[in-house]
């Protein structure tokens, strides 16, 4: 079931110089690949206002936040014009400079990668991908279905992350991936790397079953939920990958396939 507190896509309006610069544009580049379809509902009604990104450093993702660093190596907010300058080095699109027009870049990515990882909604770091348009429904012989219009609004989405170099970023992100465990143990949960969350995050993402033909919803409150078991009983993570439409998804689920193996995950156990 949907969960009408979320914010959907009617909600929403669309809104790394030294090698250390260079990982922090990689990490978001990454962390985009594993997010791109953030919290994204089937809403039925008017838009509501946008929900203000809550201050940095984000709460604790488990039920114990893990200590932060006692001498932290850099001050990751001052990253940012750095992170922005060097964006353009993971993809020619365009599109990705107004992605990296945010503040506290770095813990902003990591927080919504351990949300993913847990299967819940990024909504609240990652407002700026959201999609312009609302979520629109027609009938297919008697039955609600989504309207492919609505996918076509995550068609840009898709594009720049089928454009990042995923071995370029491969590479970099090996070389100083200390810097990104820096703004992860703010907010991960004791014995907990960046890596096995970035790799839960992915294959959170990976099992989200392609769908064929028209989807049907119904409706359910202000809100329409999928009519298939196999759908509605997905995560809200996967929900809003599944909500991008099926070419889309094969794009994104390509990519990340690509990172897994270029970066040499680390296999998690099931969540």
């Amino acid at each position: 079931m949907n969960d009408p507190t979320n914010p959907t896509p009617a909600e929403v309006p669309e809104s790394a110089q030294s090698s250390k610069s260079k990982t922090l544009a990689v990490v978001l580049g990454l962390a985009g690949l594993a997010l791109v379809a953030s919290y994204f509902g089937l809403r039925r009604q008017e838009s509501l206002p946008v929900e203000e990104v809550p201050t940095i450093p984000m709460e604790p993702v488990g039920e114990t936040a893990a200590a932060p660093p006692a001498m932290p190596e850099t001050s990751l907010p001052e990253r940012d014009a750095e992170v922005r300058s060097l964006a353009s080095q993971l993809s020619p699109d365009p599109e990705l400079a107004r992605w990296m027009d945010e503040k506290d870049l770095v813990r902003r990515f990591t927080a919504a990668v351990n949300n993913i990882a847990e299967g819940s909604s990024p909504r609240t770091v990652l407002g700026f991908l959201a999609p312009t348009g609302a979520f629109q429904v027609t009938q297919v012989d008697g039955t609600t279905v989504i309207d492919p219009a609505s996918y076509a609004r995550y068609d840009t989405v898709a594009r720049v992350i089928g454009s990042i170099d995923t071995q370029s970023a491969a590479s970099v992100y090996r070389e100083l991936k200390p810097l990104i465990d820096q703004a992860h143990a703010e907010i991960a949960p004791p014995g907990q790397t960046f890596s096995s969350a970035l790799s839960a995050a992915v294959q959170h993402l990976l099992k989200v079953p392609v769908q064929e033909g028209p989807v049907e919803v119904v409706p359910e409150g202000a809100l329409y939920a999928y009519a298939a078991p196999e759908f509605e009983g997905l995560s809200p993570a996967q929900k809003h990958l599944l909500r991008m439409g099926p070419q889309n998804m094969q794009l994104i689920q390509a990519k990340l396939r690509e990172l897994k193996s270029s970066l040499g995950l680390p296999p998690v156990a099931d969540r």
